[in-house]
């Protein structure tokens, strides 16, 4: 059975990730915790709204209410980005060479690691982030759709329209496609060498938790009694192929998903707290934490593939140990 270090702290876990291989626990009150020899803490915002796993600098990029956009890196390095004044940061994004990108408001920016800065100005509010994996290539989840811009050029931005409000934003790790979160119970995609849509509805709820698999053949989503875990093997993506459900609870909702770094598995966190993994080969379930208190809302793999942190809407969090 999988052992579990717990945390019990006063609060909403928006985010959480292995630094250093130290698990740290991002709270809405914009201190963030950790586990390193004993329970340890930095306060970085008043106020925490937005963050951003940064794989290839290990770094958590987090933006808050007080206008800050900063970086904390292992060993409790704080660098601040960016400051705004008496703006809220509501999203931000990591992207290549150390670029980052924030928005507040109708504007998206992006920083470039040398500190220069772009500004794209929407007609309505920007509501997610999200670097494209491969060149310096921005999308930007706004009311009726979506914008591609491309911050290094002066090229003109893409835009893939798709009524109603688009509240998260996604790209599959191969670059091939772009998926939205949606105000409605719903995702949107769209096939992005010729902007074919892809349309992946009828969830009960909204859908708050994405996760790709490791090669980028399935997308995990949050929003129903089980994990919906969409196929994107073939050249179309889901188009016309039905989603597989992992760890069905008839009298729970799933909150986070998690997949794994290397291998075709998922951690899945309910409303109620549990924590199950499921492999998607043969569906098969191993519990990993019974219910806890409040919906899972943060989960993170640590590097050598054996620990899980967690965090929950009540502040409920912890690192479980599948070695052991």
């Amino acid at each position: 059975m999988p052992t579990v270090a717990p945390l019990d702290l006063e609060g909403h876990c928006v985010a959480v990730a292995f630094l250093g291989d130290v698990p740290h626990f991002a709270l809405a009150d914009g201190v963030v915790h950790r586990l390193d020899h004993g329970h340890k803490w930095t306060e970085l915002h008043d106020g925490l709204l937005s963050t951003a796993y940064d794989a290839a600098r290990a770094r958590l990029i987090t933006g808050g209410e007080d206008g800050k956009v900063c970086a904390l890196g292992a060993g409790e390095a704080v660098e601040t980005l960016a400051e705004i004044g008496r703006k809220w940061i509501t999203s931000v994004a990591a992207g290549p060479q150390g670029a980052i990108a924030y928005a507040t408001g109708k504007t998206a920016t992006v920083r470039f690691s040398d500190g220069k800065v772009k500004e794209f100005v929407h007609p309505r509010s920007v509501e997610g982030l999200a670097f494209a994996p491969k060149g310096m290539r921005i999308g930007v989840a706004r009311y009726n759709g979506a914008t591609l811009h491309f911050p290094a050029t002066e090229g003109k931005p893409v835009e893939l329209e798709w009524a109603g409000a688009h509240t998260g934003i996604t790209f599959s790790p191969d670059g091939n496609f772009l998926v939205t979160t949606m105000q409605e119970n719903a995702l949107h995609g769209w096939k992005l060498v010729d902007a074919k849509h892809m349309r992946m509805s009828g969830y009960p709820m909204k859908v708050k938790s994405l996760s790709w698999s490791a090669r980028g053949k399935w997308l995990a989503s949050s929003g129903a009694p089980a994990a919906i875990v969409w196929p994107f093997v073939g050249k179309d993506g889901p188009m016309g192929k039905a989603p597989l459900e992992l760890g069905t609870r008839g009298n729970a909702a799933v909150t986070c998903v998690a997949c794994h770094p290397s291998e075709e598995i998922v951690a899945i966190g309910y409303n109620d707290g549990m924590i199950l993994a499921a492999r998607f080969a043969d569906q098969k379930e191993v519990l990993l934490r019974r219910p806890g208190k409040g919906a899972v809302t943060a989960m993170a793999w640590d590097s050598e593939e054996r620990r899980i942190a967690f965090g929950s809407d009540a502040g409920d969090c912890g690192v479980i140990d599948i070695s052991g």
